[in-house]
């Protein structure tokens, strides 16, 4: 298996299509929103982030340290495929997974096949952070040591957007004001507990090329 060619072909999501279509995004008869090339399943059984879908895995994967997981051999969609949502969503940037224990899931991920790329530590502390690119997308591995024991669990979702400043009105008075990210250069706001999602959804502005 090469390992490079891990990447993310879909998410299953237990939140309402209504839900998702009254925060602007295009969500087809069949209850999918394709962000980027990335297919959204929505009304999956089950709460929250339900399973990813992963190209480029050993088949037979099922979990990846409690992460309900499903391969397949197809490749995802081009992002040129991508129908245009009402609130200018352009592409998933990161799927957020929290860990009580980092270093069990990181080692979950490698044998798998999908090592961590890059660890930092979150500003001024001392809670990991692990990232890898899984496609069109990056994984983001959150450390929360303070947390339950148990397994990995599917945290949410960054979604970029051309503009935080000036947000589309399906998604205004649901957003927090931008804040600086990570990321050097980008801003991110969080969406609100009011706007009815079980997984945490936050915006980015894309990233500025030099």
């Amino acid at each position: 298996m090469n390992e490079a060619r891990a990447a993310l072909h879909a998410l299953h999501i237990s939140d309402s299509p209504v839900r998702w279509r009254a925060l602007g995004f295009h969500v087809d008869d069949h209850n999918v929103a394709r962000i980027g090339g990335i297919a959204v399943h929505l009304g999956a059984p089950g709460h929250g982030i339900t399973s990813w879908v992963l190209t480029g895995l050993t088949a037979g994967t099922t979990a990846l340290d409690g992460l309900p997981t499903v391969t397949t051999s197809r490749a995802p969609a081009p992002t040129r495929a991508t129908l245009r949502h009402p609130n200018q969503a352009q592409a998933i940037d990161h799927v957020v997974i929290s860990t009580p224990d980092f270093d069990r899931t990181a080692h979950a991920l490698e044998q798998a096949g999908i090592p961590l790329r890059r660890i930092a530590n979150i500003r001024g502390e001392t809670i990991r952070q692990g990232f890898r690119r899984l496609g069109a997308a990056i994984l983001e591995l959150v450390e929360n040591p303070s947390g339950p024991p148990g397994p990995a669990t599917f945290w949410g979702l960054v979604i970029v957007v051309p503009d935080l400043s000036s947000p589309h009105p399906d998604l205004r008075g649901h957003l927090s004001a931008p804040r600086p990210a990570v990321q050097p250069g980008r801003h991110i706001a969080t969406l609100s507990h009011a706007a009815g999602l079980i997984p945490r959804l936050a915006f980015m502005d894309p990233e500025r090329r030099q």
